[in-house]
């Protein structure tokens, strides 16, 4: 994981996630799949340019036009956005998070069986 990488604002995230779905696009593409109200074209292709003095967003020129593509994998960023929930959220304890999700019920038994079993395999693989 890059150790540069900087946290998204809310609109950014969801400009990311787009572009990590469909890959590339033009500013008129990622309008397209944001949800109603649609914001103004000058806004999404500011937002995106943010993206892109952040390191998360670079382009291919087609004469004035650009279609973007995300540099930031999606993976490097939910590691970040991870630690940073168990850091400032938790203590960095992985217990504290996983209780907290147990009590707002945001795990069921299944999951939580599913998790114990996750558990079981890595103490096998390490050892």
């Amino acid at each position: 994981m890059k150790n540069d990488i900087k946290e998204l604002t809310k609109a950014e995230e969801q400009i990311m996630q787009i572009l990590w779905k469909i890959g590339k696009a033009f500013v008129k593409d990622v309008i397209e799949l944001l949800p109603e109200p649609k914001p103004a074209y000058n806004t999404v292709s500011t937002i995106i340019r943010i993206l892109e003095t952040k390191g998360f967003v670079s382009y291919h020129a087609f004469g004035k036009s650009h279609q973007y593509y995300a540099v930031v994998k999606k993976e490097e960023y939910k590691s970040f956005a991870a630690e940073k929930l168990l850091k400032g959220y938790f203590g960095n304890s992985v217990e504290n998070m996983f209780s907290f999700f147990l009590k707002k019920e945001k795990i069921d038994l299944t999951e939580a069986d599913e998790i114990s079993k996750m558990i079981e395999e890595f103490k096998e693989d390490k050892s």
